[in-house]
């Protein structure tokens, strides 16, 4: 039986198809002769208790001049097909939320979603990690700015960042006595209003910060280490930093093992921590990346692991 696969994603004719994860997903489904649909995230549409979308037959090449080519657009019901990619980018918006509950529907009707529906609303990929105080640094989330200046004054130097951002985006560290502090902390807060994570610094992220991926709760063996440039604290590839393929260090696969556990229990097939020194700072569950950068560093196919298992889940 041909497996009926949707992939969610933001606009596949933009992506970057040396870095894109999804794409990698797609070019081993396609090798698995899955019958592939190419699913933009404004057509998905709730009505009479199901859902529906709007979806293309895609083929994709390895070519970065001509890497994808779309057949004919034609309505399905999301329980049509046997699983769905949720590859879509944050920002994690009320639109991302309200996607998440007509996936929902689909899942219920027995559709394979990956990451799970349920999950990828509930488990926000930074505030996730208060589960797991034991391997975290010193971490307050909240929008009360005397609170976070107390933090300030208290851990001396900090790191603050948005719960529902990706790629580095309105990061910044903050000195005990930096002049810009209150400035920053009014500005992310929105004077207040929005709840932000703010983390001790981690000296080590000079030497990266680790992208690590889980399949079912099972890491990679190698870590891609993103280290910043001399100009910026950050490591995240679309900041300016470089990557570095590494093995996983001891420290590193305890942390998996920690969180294996809470991966399987909420379906999450696929994720990406973040880990600085000996510390995790973030779950990544929405779309997580760097499969293509450590296919290519050590000879591996991550896809190819990630789809054995989605094959054994559909035939269980």
């Amino acid at each position: 039986m041909t497996i009926k696969l949707g992939i969610i994603m933001d606009p596949i004719e933009s992506i970057n198809v040396q870095k894109d994860s999804s794409f990698a997903m797609l070019l081993e489904a396609q090798n698995r002769a899955y019958s592939s649909y190419y699913i933009p995230t404004g057509s998905v549409h709730v009505r009479n208790g199901e859902s529906h979308c709007s979806a293309a037959p895609v083929m994709v090449q390895d070519d970065t001049n001509s890497w994808f080519k779309l057949g004919t657009w034609e309505e399905h019901a999301l329980a049509s097909f046997d699983v769905i990619l949720m590859r879509k980018d944050p920002p994690f918006d009320m639109e991302y939320v309200y996607l998440t509950y007509a996936l929902e529907l689909a899942q219920t009707a027995g559709s394979l979603i990956v990451n799970n529906a349920y999950a990828l609303r509930n488990l926000n990929e930074k505030f996730s990690i208060s589960q797991f105080p034991g391997i975290c640094a010193e971490t307050l989330i909240s929008s009360n700015i005397l609170r976070l200046q107390s933090f300030v004054e208290e851990i001396g130097s900090i790191v603050v960042k948005p719960l529902d951002a990706m790629g580095g985006a309105s990061i910044f560290r903050i000195e005990q006595d930096d002049p810009n502090r209150n400035t920053i902390l009014e500005q992310i807060t929105d004077y207040g209003r929005r709840s932000i994570m703010a983390q001790e610094f981690i000296p080590d992220i000079s030497a990266g910060d680790k992208r690590i991926l889980l399949i079912n709760g099972e890491p990679i063996p190698y870590a891609l280490a993103r280290i910043p440039s001399t100009s910026d604290f950050r490591g995240n590839l679309a900041a300016g930093g470089h990557a570095k393929g590494i093995e996983l260090s001891e420290s590193d696969r305890h942390i998996c093992e920690l969180l294996k556990p809470h991966l399987r229990q909420h379906g999450i097939l696929f994720a990406g921590i973040d880990v600085i020194g000996n510390y995790l700072t973030e779950i990544n569950i929405t779309s997580p990346t760097c499969i293509r950068e450590l296919d290519r560093a050590f000879d591996l196919n991550i896809s190819a692991e990630l789809f054995n298992v989605i094959a054994r889940k559909l035939s269980a």
